[in-house]
């Protein structure tokens, strides 16, 4: 932060040089505005420094790229190495005779074992690799390409410094693990899996890694034209599991089935066969190839015939150690050969002869000596560039001895010698040898410097090794050695390549911990900190066993039970006392913590315990198992035998019985509870009895059938009588005050429901002509049946007559005042209106013309024409 501010303060004005000084009193200000940062700031500033220099200093020393044998989901290798294995176990091929293909296939499932010979690094599940045909070893496939390519480019290199006209040879890389050539076509370019059918074959978690999952397919070696039936997989193809028809090694035996990977086969009987002396037959077992040579011995003669010795019946042939010795058709000479058989020919001497110049030949007997020519020798000198000049002689040809001038080897150099010496300067080449690290160093070097043979001393990419070939351009190639990481027993191994063994973590060891190693005792047999007699099995682990995860099995006090806890007689407990305190926030104390048995906890075995009043039982823990309350009621019976005891449970002194209530039981002093006869609501007014409630005594008030009286009833009657009692006693006496449809009072008395007989009503009723004036009264069932009836006479058409017509003026009387009153109001607004124009003109101009006010007021006018027009024609509607 404080960089930060400094960067953008010196951005500005006060950075630029021709600014400086411009302001008077400018520097002081500035100075005098800025604050120093408090102590505490400054402290809190080096720290915070402090911390970030030694987080970079770590950071330098861990690597990123740390790798784990158990970083990536396990795969279940089981179900899919039993579907990669299945179509060669269905047609007869066994688990044992897959070898290395087995190993590879249990390392692609195993994380962090398949390593990158060329960086290092594990070889992930969905990383895009390359595969070596010979060894069979994975690679990253850029690291492949890049190692292909750095190696044709430093060959090409090494092509250019040689001199013109050296041969040019092809380019070829080599693999990292095993050295198999490779030409610069064969560089990948893409990923394939394992069999090389599909490109860029897709993670699954049901293929092996880098498969494609289809069959393989390759020819299977050694060549007997059958293919591989594995799933893609890594590593060489198994041994062919088919069967064929094959015979034995010595043919005797019928041909039977064999499978094709171990076709050939001995019947166990005598070859038979007919050795190489054509004299034995073979006794061996049939075996494989030819016959071995005859064991057995015979007296032999030397080609010559001078030696018989006792030699193997294999050898008949064979040559002792003297010359022939017998004489020649010359008769001069002896035969000078070595032990031979036929003729010994004609003496050498008696053919043509040639002197030691080879000028010129002779026949002469073989008696005489080649003679000389006496020309010149003419042979070439060891010089190679001159001829002997003697006469021809029978001696060797001596040295040269022309003087010339010679050039030394590097051409620098020139002087006059005898042609036999070599001219050799002083002076050491400069050049570099094809390694291109050393100098050559050698006296007059002719350029052509020979390899370099310094050991080549570099540290191999693993750190822990150096290279030990013979100095070379280019990449070094791979440590070859391996590193195995064990777990904790030493019985699980991971084998990975030297480098690797510090970035990956042990692998995880499914066999039980031995506590102390593979060779001690049993995980049982340790002796355990707690105070059970052994450790609970447990898989391999580092460091100190987990804590005991048994049963505590230990008495209870004064129960007896067995605490069921996890054990605790050997726990890590946290020391707080005496603690030292942080000197500051860089200090980090480390808690200290103390292992100590701690006691049982209580017990809380389940122990039935019943309630104080025996209502329930419960199952309680057993340090609380003592009887207690349940909170019901006591629900024992009281005296009374109505009602039942109130209390929350408690302890019942005195009863005579498990239901009767005891002497510390409360005492019923409720009323009586006891169910009144149907349709009495009133409560007995003796207190809680036995037996039957005396009839009750209190009065009800019923109101009568018509609703006009209210009567009194003895409750114990009233609730005792039957339907007709009811009725009676709930009637009045007086005369229904009920009207029937016609709207006559009904003639009965104070009855219930609807009244009787509305048809039979006589009442006289009075009807009217429309008008209303006659009248005339009827009987109500005739005007019930519609046969009375009143017509008008002609004085009422008169008198209907002059009301239409007095109506009809008042209403022309009305329309007229109507008008009248709007046109007021129509003369008002105009005058209101023109007396507001005139007080604005006045304001605005002195003289106006009076041509001009119908050009000015003309949308006004209309609008109040059409506004009267409209109110003329809505008054005469």
């Amino acid at each position: 932060m404080i960089k930060m501010n400094d960067t953008h303060r010196g951005g500005g004005r006060g950075s630029n040089p021709w600014n400086r000084g411009g302001g008077r009193g400018g520097y002081n200000q500035n100075h005098a505005s800025r604050k120093k940062p408090s102590p505490e700031v400054l402290a809190q500033n080096k720290f915070y420094e402090a911390q970030a220099r030694l987080q970079a200093s770590v950071q330098k020393h861990i690597k990123q790229e740390y790798d784990s044998s158990s970083e990536e989901e396990e795969l279940q290798s089981d179900n899919i190495l039993g579907s990669v294995l299945q179509l060669y176990s269905q047609i007869g091929g066994k688990i044992e005779d897959l070898g290395r293909t087995q190993r590879f296939l249990e390392d692609a499932f195993q994380s962090g074992a398949a390593s990158c010979l060329i960086c290092i690094g594990s070889v992930k599940r969905n990383d895009a690799i390359w595969n070596c045909v010979e060894c069979y070893c994975f690679f990253h496939l850029t690291c492949v390409q890049r190692w292909a390519k750095d190696s044709v480019a430093h060959q090409k290199q090494a092509l250019e410094d040689q001199p013109r006209g050296f041969a040019v040879v092809s380019f070829k890389w080599a693999c990292p693990k095993c050295r198999h050539d490779y030409d610069q076509n064969d560089t990948p370019q893409r990923y394939r899996c394992f069999c090389g059918q599909t490109e860029d074959p897709s993670c699954h978690p049901w293929l092996v890694p880098h498969s494609c999952g289809e069959t393989c397919g390759k020819a299977l070696l050694p060549l007997c034209g059958h293919n591989c039936l594995l799933l893609c997989h890594p590593g060489p193809c198994p041994p062919c599991p088919k069967m064929v028809k094959t015979e034995c090694f010595c043919g005797n035996q019928p041909p039977r089935l064999q499978r094709c990977s171990n076709k050939t086969w001995s019947c166990g009987s005598k070859c038979g066969h007919t050795l190489g002396c054509e004299r034995h037959a073979c006794i061996d077992v049939c075996h494989p190839g030819a016959c071995p040579p005859c064991p057995k011995t015979s007296v032999q003669s030397c080609e010559c015939g001078q030696q018989k010795v006792l030699r193997p019946c294999a050898t008949p042939n064979w040559q002792c150690e003297q010359k022939c010795g017998e004489a020649l058709s010359c008769g001069n000479h002896k035969c000078a050969r070595d032990c031979h058989s036929g003729s010994c020919g004609p003496c050498p001497l008696t053919e043509a002869r040639s002197c030691p110049c080879g000028k010129a030949s002779f026949i002469l007997p073989c008696t005489q000596e080649t003679p000389t020519c006496g020309d010149t020798c003419g042979h070439t000198l060891e010089c190679g560039a001159h001829v002997c000049s003697r006469s021809c002689h029978r001696d060797k040809c001596g040295s040269c001895l022309m003087v010339v001038t010679k050039k030394c080897r590097c051409g620098l150099h020139s002087k006059e010698l005898p042609c036999q010496k070599e001219f050799l300067c002083e002076t050491k080449c400069k050049q570099t040898k094809d390694c291109m690290r050393h100098p050559c160093n050698r006296k007059c070097c002719d350029g052509n410097c020979p390899p370099c043979e310094k050991p080549c001393g570099r540290t191999l990419q693993c750190g822990n090794h150096k290279c030990t070939s013979v100095c070379h351009r280019g990449p070094c190639y791979p440590c070859p050695l391996t590193a195995e990481i064990k777990c904790h027993c030493g019985l699980t191994v991971l084998t990975v390549p030297c480098g690797r063994k510090k970035q990956t973590r042990p692998p995880r060891c499914s066999k039980p911990c031995s506590g102390l190693g593979p060779s001690l005792i049993s995980a049982r047999r340790i002796k355990p900190n707690c105070h059970h007699p052994s450790r609970e099995p447990h898989r391999c682990h580092f460091g100190d066993c987990p804590p005991c995860q048994q049963v505590c099995g230990m008495l209870l006090d004064p129960c007896k039970h067995k605490c069921p806890a996890p054990c605790h007689s050997a726990v890590w407990v946290k020391v707080e006392e005496d603690q030292k305190k942080p000197v500051g926030p860089w200090d980090k104390v480390q808690p200290q913590v103390e292992l100590k048995a701690l006691p049982c906890p209580r017990c809380k075995v389940p122990v039935p315990v019943m309630c104080l009043g025996s209502h329930e039982t419960l199952d309680w823990p057993c340090y609380v198992a003592n009887p207690t309350s349940c909170e019901r009621e006591c629900g024992r019976m009281l005296m009374c035998g109505n009602h039942t005891c109130r209390l929350l449970c408690h302890t019942v002194e005195g009863a005579p019985n498990e239901t009767a209530a005891g002497d510390n039981c409360e005492q019923c002093e409720l009323g009586c509870t006891k169910p009144r006869p149907e349709g009495c609501t009133h409560i007995c007014q003796k207190p809680c009895h036995s037996g039957d409630c005396p009839p009750c005594s209190h009065m009800l008030r019923v109101q009568c059938h018509c609703s006009l009286a209210q009567l009194y009833v003895r409750c114990s009657e009233w609730t005792s009588a039957e339907d007709d009692k009811k009725q009676a006693l709930t009637s009045c006496g007086n005369q229904c005050p009920k009207n029937y449809e016609c709207g006559h009072r009904c003639r009965i008395l104070c009855h219930p429901g609807d009244c009787p007989d509305p048809d039979m009503c006589r009442k006289k009723v009075k009807l009217t002509c429309p008008c209303r004036r006659l009248r005339k009264e009827f009987p109500c069932d005739v005007v019930r049946t519609g046969h009375a009836k009143v017509d008008c006479d002609d004085i009422c058409r008169q008198k209907k007559e002059q009301e239409m017509k007095i109506k009809e003026q008042e209403k022309i009387k009305k329309q007229l005042e109507e008008e009248r009153q709007n046109q007021k109001e129509v003369e008002k607004f105009l005058k209101k209106f023109q007396a507001r124009k005139k007080h604005r003109e006045r304001h605005r101009f002195e003289e106006q013309d009076s041509s001009s006010f119908f050009a000015h007021y003309w949308v006004l006018l209309f609008s109040l024409l059409g506004v009267l027009m409209a109110f003329y024609y809505l008054f005469l509607s």
